[in-house]
């Protein structure tokens, strides 16, 4: 069985990580009733002996072993991750897998990635090299950080290329959250369905204050709940974590997979019923249930995997595939760029579930519309003195940045000429490896 570490890197990622590890700890014990550490559990657990040797070589009395989650969290100002150590998950997380500080990164990029970066690598080195030692076959760390402020997004790049550096041969899945646009003072929604895995209530929806992004955090987590969910149960069809890799990532350079999920209950009435089958292969392609702001049905597909849980079989999915297929526009040398994975175990109160990942020019005007705020703001030379003043911060950085980005945007642009263009005349990517 192989292991997969998780990285929370700043305020949002660790809050994300927190809502993750909440759900699948009740996702592990709905299945696991007995309470056994299996194959399951291991993935993104380990097991601790926690007796405390005493005087002589006494053992004292109490808990024999502890679930400890397979995780390092980084934050540079310590309120979240003391918040969660003083939570419900305290004994979950091992004191020695964590780093903070006091100052905080003061939403600037410069600060998380180049003071705090070079203070903290050697002990990021030492963490990650630990929580690896820990692992009987280390698959793949999941990093999840914030696209904005100093600690998630500055940090949270440094450590990309630390773990690049150290660990080249292991897979790393990025899960970055990037928020345009909030509505009703923050909140997606007040009404969530009753046993839903979007909530981590036991079975109902929690009495507490609810923060501003709780639900937000919820979609998120339970993404790589289906995400890992071949990785830790049983299936007549599992996909490998590499596989994803291998499969959806035809360029090195256009790896960004837009991600859908249904059922998505937090933005619906708590009187929706569950959806059928059919319907929700067809919500997955659907603008409303995209996790970015994209509409993939009317961009090129240059692959797609669809991740089901629960009691489907696999002539549903040909079914749906085929039935969806006519709607949908591949790229001309990839017309059958499906993946797909069936996992027997379903999501805790629904009975199936379907992650889509998808390889789309979709995600080009996101890239485009950042690269035209930041275009704006440097003809203004506006907020630059901010990052300029940090050590090892030159100008030079940022044309760096944009010309990198404009190079992307181009990738897709000669991917999108080809939509109607006959397979003998398409032209060759250059695609920087």
């Amino acid at each position: 069985m192989t292991q997969s570490v998780v990285v929370q890197v700043g305020q949002c990622g660790n809050q994300i990580g927190c809502c993750f590890w909440d759900l699948a700890l009740r996702e592990h014990a709905a299945v696991n009733q007995q309470g056994i550490y299996d194959e399951a559990i291991s993935s993104f657990f380990r097991n601790v002996d926690t007796r405390v040797v005493g005087d002589g070589g006494s053992i004292s009395k109490g808990k024999i072993c502890s679930l400890k989650a397979r995780a390092v969290l980084i934050d540079m100002e310590e309120g979240v991750v003391n918040e969660i150590l003083q939570g419900p998950l305290r004994d979950v997380f091992d004191s020695k897998q964590l780093i903070t500080d006091i100052s905080g990164s003061g939403n600037n990029w410069a600060v998380g990635h180049k003071v705090f970066g070079s203070l903290y690598q050697e002990q990021i080195l030492e963490k990650l090299r630990k929580s690896a030692e820990h692992c009987d076959c280390l698959q793949c760390f999941f990093i999840i950080h914030s696209m904005g402020g100093g600690t998630g997004s500055g940090l949270g790049t440094f450590l990309l290329k630390v773990l690049e550096d150290e660990f080249p041969e292991v897979y790393r899945f990025v899960t970055s959250v990037k928020i345009d646009l909030m509505t009703n003072s923050g909140k997606l929604g007040t009404t969530i369905k009753a046993k839903s895995l979007v909530t981590s209530s036991a079975g109902a929806v929690k009495k507490r204050h609810q923060k501003p992004f709780d639900a937000m955090n919820n979609i998120v987590a339970n993404l790589l709940l289906n995400l890992t969910s071949s990785a830790r149960f049983e299936g007549s069809l599992n996909m490998d974590l590499n596989e994803i890799s291998m499969n959806l990532v035809p360029f090195p350079q256009l790896h960004y997979l837009v991600s859908s999920l249904t059922p998505l209950y937090t933005l619906a009435d708590v009187n929706i019923p569950t959806r059928r089958l059919d319907q929700m292969f067809s919500d997955a392609f659907s603008k409303d249930h995209q996790l970015i702001r994209a509409d993939p049905k009317h961009s090129l597909y240059l692959a797609c995997a669809l991740m089901v849980r629960g009691n489907v079989q696999v002539s549903d999915l040909r079914r749906n595939i085929e039935r969806l297929k006519p709607s949908l526009q591949f790229i001309s040398w990839n017309q059958e760029g499906w993946k797909t994975s069936l996992c027997s175990v379903p999501p805790v109160g629904h009975s199936h579930s379907l992650l889509a990942l998808a390889n789309n020019t979709c995600v080009k005007p996101t890239f485009m519309e950042l690269r035209d705020r930041f275009t704006r703001l440097y003809k203004k030379k506006a907020h630059l003195h901010h990052y300029l003043q940090i050590e090892g911060m030159e100008e030079s950085c940022f044309m760096e940045a944009v010309s990198s980005l404009s190079r992307l945007i181009e990738e897709y642009n000669q991917l999108d000429a080809t939509k109607s263009m006959p397979v003998e005349d398409l032209p060759r990517l250059s695609i920087a490896m």
